[in-house]
């Protein structure tokens, strides 16, 4: 997986969207991100975990913060643009996560995450996959891997296209923030060959050719992938409807009176006139 997360930190800062003195906080993070963050020749980099047995040494030569994901201690803004590999599905709330990695976010997030697909679905069916993470909390020791890093093994969160839009639209109601998908398929070699029945284990390994093929010519029956989230600039970003006022996004007269009549916003005018329905919710 990390060859994955490599090429795609690659392919960014070759099209310049990412560069080796930006300023980066990693969520969820270990010293798979260090080598991966170093190899590559990042220079400032906040390494961050909810672990509290990591220490400097671990992420040298980077700074290490003890921090929970879903509950970021800095302040708006913070860093240029926030990671995840891999770490969301290990939180109770991975919408949440995602949220504060935004919010301390100046320029943008970089997650990656299982996806949510037909063929991971019908894997999870066959016991090919999980649903809960327990071999991870068994390759622990049975002392963490879990949900917050704990013994109890984490729901796989696998998420879709259309959810990281939901979210991210709640989130931000000024604008379209700008989002990119990646793709990759991610083989797990060690499981198959631990499978205790090997008819299944020697029949999944004779498929595998046709699943890199299909998911070749439709990447996104991939299971993993990632997404990049760039935050929008405001006013040029605003939706049509809102204007800046006061150096603050409001609710735009000109578009409503374009669209519904007249309009007067309250205060503005002697009646304070809205157009009709306008005060119901859409929801109602």
């Amino acid at each position: 997986m990390e060859e994955f997360y490599a090429r795609t930190l690659q392919r960014l800062m070759d099209e310049g969207v990412l560069r080796r003195d930006t300023e980066l906080l990693v969520v969820c993070g270990s010293d798979q991100d260090r080598d991966v963050l170093r190899h590559l020749g990042f220079t400032r980099v906040t390494i961050s975990n909810i672990e509290p047995g990591v220490t400097e040494d671990l992420v040298a030569p980077y700074t290490w913060s003890l921090q929970d994901a879903e509950a970021l201690t800095f302040p708006d803004g913070s860093f240029d643009f926030v990671v995840a590999h891999e770490g969301l599905h290990h939180c109770h709330s991975p919408h949440r996560a995602m949220l504060e990695m935004y919010r301390v976010a100046r320029r943008g997030i970089l997650v990656f995450e299982p996806r949510d697909t037909f063929l991971v679905r019908l894997g999870v069916r066959l016991d090919f996959g999980q649903q809960y993470e327990v071999a991870a909390v068994a390759g622990n020791r049975m002392t963490s891997g879990g949900v917050d890093n704990t013994a109890i093994p984490n729901f796989v969160y696998r998420w879709s296209e259309r959810e990281v839009e939901k979210v991210i639209r709640a989130w931000e109601p000024r604008g379209l923030p700008r989002i990119r998908y990646f793709y990759s398929l991610r083989v797990p070699h060690g499981r198959i060959a631990a499978m205790k029945n090997r008819w299944a284990s020697r029949t999944l390994r004779a498929l595998l050719p046709l699943v890199r093929l299909f998911t070749k010519v439709f990447p996104r029956q991939s299971n993993c992938f990632a997404w990049l989230v760039t935050k929008i600039e405001v006013p040029r970003d605003l939706h049509p409807w809102l204007e800046m006022a006061d150096g603050k996004p409001v609710f735009s007269v000109a578009w409503a009176q374009r669209h519904y009549g007249e309009f007067k916003r309250p205060g503005a005018g002697s009646d304070g006139a809205v157009p009709p329905g306008a005060g119901a919710s859409p929801g109602a």
